[in-house]
C-alpha cells in the first residue's frame, strides 16, 4: 500500500496564495496567508524571501498553467488557424461564465503593484507575449497582412472581455469579443482577396 506525502511548506504557500491572491487580491495579508497554507512566517523567507517573491512565483506558475490552457485550446480545435483562434473565445466564455471567476488575475495584480520593480509585472508581461505569440503564429499562417498587429489586437479584445466580464457580466462581453475577433480575423481573407484580384488584373495586362 502506497501513502500520499503531504505537500511540504513551498507546495502549501503557493497553493494557499494561488487561491486567496485570486479571490482577494494581491493585497491579502501575510498572516492569511501564513494561516491557510499552516505554515510558520519563516517558510515564506526561506521559500521566497518574502511576500513579493511568493506573488512573483505564484503569477509565474499561474502563467504557466493558462499558457498551457491556451496551447491545448486550440490544439483540440484542429489545425485550421481561424478554428484554432476562435477556440480561444469560446474557451474565454466558458471561463467567465463560473461562480468563482473574479476577472483576469494578471491585470488585477498589475493595477495592485504600485512598484514598478515589484518582480510580478516581469512575469505578468512575459506571458502576455507568450500569448500575443501563440496569436501571431496563428494569424501568420492565416496570411494575415500584419500577424503582429492583429495578435495584439486580439490580446486587447482578451482584456476587454475578462474586466467586463467581471465588472458588468450582463452585458455579455465574450460574444460582444467574439464578434471583434472576427472582424479582426476576416482582415485575412480581405487581404488574400485584394491580392487575388491584383494578380488577375496584372495578368490580363498587355
Amino acid at each position: 500500500m502506497t501513502t500520499r506525502s503531504k505537500p511540504g511548506p513551498r507546495q502549501r504557500l503557493l497553493d494557499a496564495a494561488q487561491e486567496l491572491t485570486y479571490r482577494e487580491g494581491v493585497a491579502v495579508g501575510v498572516d492569511s496567508l501564513l494561516k491557510t497554507a499552516n505554515v510558520a512566517r519563516r517558510s515564506l523567507y526561506e521559500h521566497f524571501g518574502g511576500k513579493d517573491g511568493l506573488i512573483a512565483e505564484v503569477l509565474r506558475r499561474s502563467a504557466a498553467e493558462d499558457e498551457a490552457a491556451y496551447r491545448e485550446t486550440m490544439a483540440a480545435a484542429g489545425d485550421e488557424p481561424r478554428a484554432r483562434l476562435l477556440a480561444v473565445f469560446d474557451r474565454l466564455a466558458l471561463i467567465v461564465d463560473r461562480a468563482d471567476f473574479r476577472g483576469c488575475r494578471y491585470l488585477a495584480a498589475d493595477l495592485a503593484l504600485a512598484d514598478p520593480e515589484h518582480p510580478g509585472h516581469a512575469v505578468t508581461r512575459e506571458y502576455r507575449a507568450n500569448v500575443t505569440a501563440l496569436f501571431e503564429a496563428e494569424l501568420a499562417r492565416l496570411g494575415h497582412p500584419r500577424p503582429g498587429h492583429a495578435a495584439g489586437q486580439l490580446l486587447l479584445v482578451v482584456d476587454g472581455i475578462m474586466v467586463a466580464a467581471a465588472t458588468r457580466p450582463d452585458s455579455d462581453p465574450a460574444g460582444a469579443g467574439r464578434e471583434l475577433a472576427l472582424g479582426i480575423l476576416a482582415q485575412a481573407g480581405a487581404a488574400g482577396a485584394a491580392g487575388a484580384a491584383r494578380g488577375r488584373i496584372g495578368g490580363g495586362a498587355t
